[in-house]
Formats: C-alpha cells, sequence, structure tokens
C-alpha cells in the first residue's frame, strides 16, 4: 500500500510526496497488460485470445506504464484528496521523482488550496473609506441627481475594491496564477497567429518584453483571483444568497426558446447575481 507525506507550502500550497511499492507497481502493470491484451487484434487470432507471449511482443512497455499512470495516480490522489479534506481549486501538477522499473515509484502532487481570507477588518476598512468620500464630496448646482449618485457609488465602489486588495489578506496559489498566465499566452498567441503577426512583432508594438508581458499578466490575475475570493467569502460570512425571483428578472422577458438557454446556465447567472448583491452590500455598508 502506498504512504504519502503532506508538506504545507507557502500561499495555501500543499506539496504531496506519494511513495508507491513496486509490488503496487507491478499489479497495477499486470492489471493494464491484461485489459490491454483482450483488446489486442493479431492475424490468426480472435480478439482478445491472443496468447501471453505474443501479447509481450506487440504491446510496448510505453503504453503499458503510460495507461498505468493515467489511472494509478488520479485513484491515488482522489483517496488522498477525501481523506485529507482538501479543496483543490487548480489541476495538480504531478511529477515523477523516481519510477524506474522494478524499483519503488516517488511521485510529488502540488495543488492549490482554497485561500483563507480575513474579513475582521472589512466594516473599518469600509466606513473609512466613506468617511474620506464625503470630505471631498462637492456638490455641483444644476447637475442632476441621479447621475451624481451613480458617479459617487462607481467612485465608492472602486476605492472599496482597491482597499480590499491592499488591506484584506488573501494569498493566492503561484500554481493557479501560473495555470492561468499559461492560459493566457496560450490564447494570447492564437489572436497574434490569427492576425498573421509574429510574437516579436507583437511585443514590439507594444513596448513590453515577454518578461514584462508576464509580469504584467501575473499582477492582473493576482488581482482579479484575490478580489474574486474576497467577494466570495463576504458572501458567505453575510449570507448573501440568490433566490428564484432574482433569476427570474432575467428570464422573464426571454422567448421560450432564449429562457430554456439560458436557464442551463442558472448557476452562472446565479454567480453574477450573487457578486452583485455582494458588491451592493458594500456600498451600502
Amino acid at each position: 500500500m502506498y504512504s504519502y507525506k503532506k508538506n504545507l507550502l507557502p500561499k495555501n500550497t500543499i506539496e504531496l510526496i506519494i511513495d508507491i511499492p513496486k509490488e503496487e507497481i507491478k499489479n497495477a502493470y499486470q492489471k493494464v497488460f491484461l485489459s490491454l491484451q483482450k483488446k489486442l487484434t493479431f492475424p490468426g487470432f480472435r480478439k482478445g485470445s491472443v496468447p501471453k507471449e505474443l501479447a509481450e511482443k506487440n504491446i510496448k512497455k510505453e503504453k503499458i506504464y503510460e495507461e498505468l499512470i493515467a489511472d494509478l495516480i488520479p485513484k491515488i490522489y482522489e483517496e488522498i484528496i477525501k481523506k485529507e479534506s482538501l479543496i483543490p481549486i487548480s489541476s495538480p501538477k504531478i511529477e515523477l521523482i523516481k519510477a524506474k522499473e522494478d524499483e519503488d515509484w516517488q511521485i510529488k502532487i502540488t495543488l492549490a488550496q482554497k485561500p483563507t481570507v480575513d474579513l475582521k477588518n472589512l466594516k473599518t476598512i469600509i466606513q473609512k473609506i466613506k468617511t474620506e468620500q464625503k470630505k471631498e464630496e462637492i456638490w455641483v448646482p444644476g447637475k442632476d441627481q441621479k447621475e451624481n449618485q451613480e458617479i459617487k457609488n462607481q467612485k465608492l465602489l472602486n476605492l472599496i475594491l482597491n482597499a480590499l486588495l491592499k488591506e484584506i489578506p488573501c494569498d493566492i496559489s503561484d500554481l493557479l496564477i501560473e495555470e492561468e498566465l499559461n492560459h493566457r499566452l496560450a490564447s494570447l498567441l492564437d489572436e497574434i497567429k490569427k492576425i498573421g503577426l509574429t510574437v516579436d512583432a507583437y511585443l514590439k508594438s507594444k513596448n513590453l518584453t515577454v518578461e514584462q508581458l508576464k509580469q504584467q499578466y501575473r499582477k492582473e490575475i493576482e488581482e482579479t483571483y484575490k478580489l474574486e475570493f474576497i467577494l466570495l467569502a463576504i458572501a458567505d460570512k453575510e449570507n448573501i444568497t440568490v433566490e428564484k425571483k432574482d433569476l427570474e428578472k432575467i428570464f422573464a422577458h426571454l422567448s421560450p426558446e432564449e429562457r430554456k438557454k439560458t436557464e442551463a446556465n442558472s448557476y452562472f447567472y446565479a454567480a453574477i447575481i450573487r457578486k452583485q448583491k455582494t458588491i451592493d452590500f458594500l456600498i451600502n455598508l
């Protein structure tokens, strides 16, 4: 039976070092081999009836180990996640530290955990911002009051969100940031190719180096994730929920066909509504 060690890394990152005895690897190997043997076709034999000796010559070890890894590691990972009550928020990073034939294996799995958000100073932060905003308010005679209030609310919201980013502790795992960074870079590369530019030409047009672009993306990604998790924590703490009538306001004026499509994405719209309710709560706090 495999054994493992859990290491707590900075920024809500967890490292699992898993040791798998060679006997367990052999058993898994045989299981995959038998599965592939049943699927093997060979002249003169019915599918699934190819003799073991012949199957061993025609099934590459690389293929067996490839399927072994794809089957065994996710199972072990899921078992540990359940046992440790972990809540991963990104795909795990899996590394084979030792994986030689007829030897024990060692695997390292790194995963990002949902960050802990400290909201104990939330009300103090909001009240301080509102007090400072009131001191700066200047009423312009003849200006539409509704428009003036909308502008004030938007300014207040910007101040609040910036303050949340600066003053509310919420460490985002580098693993999550790197995953999103790679996704953005891949999307950017596709867009650059579509418009017929090279990466160098694009970066030159933006007056950026590759590293500067990465740093810019990392900052944006970290702030986006941090703000999302802070707003989620506030919504959870204040028990901000989305009711059926909230969704009905969106669905009510849609055609039957549009309504059906929109209702299929109810979770997405509920998340948007809950976020807006949380923002309204902060403005009115």
